[in-house]
């Protein structure tokens, strides 16, 4: 009998956590600071920057169950999912710098140039970010082994979102001397050579060891029959889009939030260093966490928690920095566990649909989470837009008392409720370690008896 291999080296754990080292290069600037390059220096409205996020997302509904199917269905000598890795790496990295370059264009042609490189940009993401996050669920088919993969995974891409957020304006002020827009640009030839490579380490690095059932038919209509009705899978996908309405709304408020309110714009790559470090002192608990207390209810208790200190944010006053610091730590600290339980849990989603139906569909299962990550953070980003031209914000001028008490709202009071609301959801998500051990007994035996 072949038994699958179910304890990774520490190599090719960090092999594979650092391709999120690699793409979070590129994605913590759309992160941290597309929002305020739109508006402060490439010269587009927020109201506009916001429906570019937006409208993109209409077309992550095609392009990441597409992409989901394209891959489950790949053939090659390396596997499904891994030669995206080699094949994406380079366009990702193009289009990145094209996205931060500022074309001597009208407002017309600028808002067609930023539209269109965002676009194309989040679409190539999803080409090489699904097949890369649906990796992990085929590497091993051991739950609790893909939590500590996921570990790995997180805190490699908090050590990337350690280096974007924390030296971004500062490199862009270095290459720039002054020139705001040919800074970030060079910025981002920096960070795509560096994600390239990174890319390549994790494509070399890894292995495909769980495939689908040999006797299985391709079948779409049998493949979203199955996705919707396995309802671990639909918590999950609200969950993320809802999680990531909350990440995208506050990372993009926070750099308003330190230059209009606190009146220290350099100061907010420290507050976000800080914050990361949490993020990343934190994240190795989750595998023990989800060990002793199972993996839904270290992510409820994670979305209740640091939900309520991310409110607590809106309290501090302008001179406050100690208490500032101090609930962004308690929070981060708080949902950092939970991070890699998200994709850790929709690989054991993948596994219940094959469990359940004796058919595997892991892309589509994982377009998922790209579609929710991509589309968590175009409506938080369109929300983030149009709620600072609610509250009549206006570039590079002294803010309104409106415009204050919204910003403080968007990195405090909205995304902590938004984050408490994941608990509603998590709390009828069903599958637990006892179902998780059957599960993997179960389908080891069934691809035992295939060979």
């Amino acid at each position: 009998m072949n038994k699958i291999i179910t304890k990774l080296s520490i190599k090719e754990k960090i092999g594979y956590g650092l391709g999120d080292t690699a793409s979070h290069f590129v994605w913590d600037m759309v992160g941290f600071w597309i929002l305020i390059f739109y508006t402060d220096t490439f010269g587009i409205s927020a109201a506009a920057a916001g429906t570019i996020m937006l409208i993109a997302r209409f077309w992550d509904m095609v392009s990441d169950p597409i992409m989901g199917i394209i891959a489950d269905r790949t053939k090659t000598k390396w596997g499904k999912f891994r030669p995206y890795i080699l094949w994406m790496a380079l366009p990702y990295t193009i289009l990145a710098i094209l996205t931060f370059t500022t074309p001597d264009f009208n407002q017309t042609g600028k808002v067609i140039w930023a539209g269109t490189t965002y676009f194309l940009l989040m679409t190539v993401f999803t080409a090489i970010n699904l097949p890369y996050s649906s990796l992990g669920a085929v590497m091993t088919a051991d739950s609790i082994e893909r939590a500590g993969l996921n570990s790995y995974r997180f805190v490699f891409a908090f050590i990337g979102q350690l280096i974007v957020s924390g030296t971004a304006l500062t490199l862009a002020n270095f290459f720039g001397k002054g020139d705001n827009a040919k800074g970030y640009q060079l910025t981002l030839i920096l960070f795509s050579i560096i994600s390239f490579i990174l890319f390549m380490i994790t494509f070399s690095t890894t292995k495909e060891r769980v495939l689908p059932p040999k006797k299985q038919q391709e079948s779409l209509k049998e493949d979203f029959k199955n996705l919707f009705k396995n309802r671990p899978w639909v918590i999950l996908f609200i969950v993320g889009i809802i999680s990531f309405v909350m990440f995208a709304m506050q990372n993009l408020s926070i750099a308003y939030y330190f230059k209009y309110y606190l009146g220290n714009e350099e100061n907010v790559q420290l507050f976000n260093v800080v914050g990361t470090i949490a993020l990343i002192v934190a994240i190795p608990f989750s595998k023990s966490l989800a060990k002793r207390f199972g993996k839904r209810n270290v992510f409820l208790a994670s979305s209740l928690i640091s939900g309520f200190f991310f409110m607590m944010l809106y309290l501090p006053g302008e001179k406050n920095l100690v208490s500032i610091y101090i609930l962004n730590i308690l929070a981060k600290m708080s949902y950092a566990p939970a991070v890699p339980l998200l994709w850790t849990m929709l690989a054991d989603t993948a596994d219940y649909s094959e469990w359940k139906t004796h058919r595997r569909s892991t892309g589509l299962v994982f377009s998922a989470a790209t579609f929710a990550q991509k589309a968590g953070w175009g409506i938080g980003g369109a929300l983030a837009g149009w709620l600072l031209a609610i509250f009549n914000f206006v570039p590079n001028v002294t803010q309104t008392e409106t415009a204050i008490t919204g910003i403080k709202l968007m990195i405090s009071v909205f995304p902590g409720l938004l984050y408490m609301l994941c608990a509603v959801f998590l709390y009828f998500y069903t599958i637990d370690q006892q179902t998780c051990e059957i599960m993997e007994k179960e389908l080891e035996e069934r691809r035992n008896n295939d060979n």
